[in-house]
């Protein structure tokens, strides 16, 4: 499986880069990993390989971070996780959006929006979020004691 984050932005903390590189160690144990940082929204079709937005090449599965998405439990993540590793060989790619969120033709393009839960959370901290639950639920599938259901 191979997995790619994509957030907008520069870090500008260095804490915050410091943690996404110690959760992308942590995770490349697992699977296949890559993080890139867009300049805007409009460098995310041609990170999924497709051309406009809102068309889907079918080599990727685009995943938005989206404060209406669905929400999961650790353990449900990790199965998303797993069915889709099981069912669809493409790479995931996780997109941490705008401060404004993405726009219609993007969030069009995705075949699922996730949500890291009612609070919202500035988009740095958004993506250190992410790549922990990642971890973790990569942790769960293998059997590995990280996670321990509490």
């Amino acid at each position: 499986m191979k997995i790619k984050i994509a957030w907008i932005g520069k870090t500008k903390e260095p804490a915050i880069q410091s943690l996404t590189e110690e959760y992308v160690k942590r995770i490349s144990r697992y699977v296949q990993l890559e993080t890139v940082a867009l300049r805007d929204e409009s460098a995310l079709p041609t990170l999924t390989g497709g051309g406009k937005a809102g068309r889907n090449s079918g080599r990727y599965t685009l995943v938005l971070l989206d404060s209406r998405g669905k929400q999961f439990s650790s353990e449900e993540f990790a199965q998303f996780l797993g069915d889709c590793q099981n069912r669809n060989p493409v790479p995931l790619i996780f997109a941490i959006g705008p401060a404004d969120g993405f726009s219609d033709a993007v969030l069009q393009a995705a075949q699922y929006k996730i949500s890291l839960g009612k609070m919202t959370l500035a988009h740095e901290l958004a993506r250190v979020v992410l790549l922990e639950q990642l971890y973790r639920a990569f942790t769960i599938l293998k059997g590995h004691p990280y996670h321990s259901g509490h």
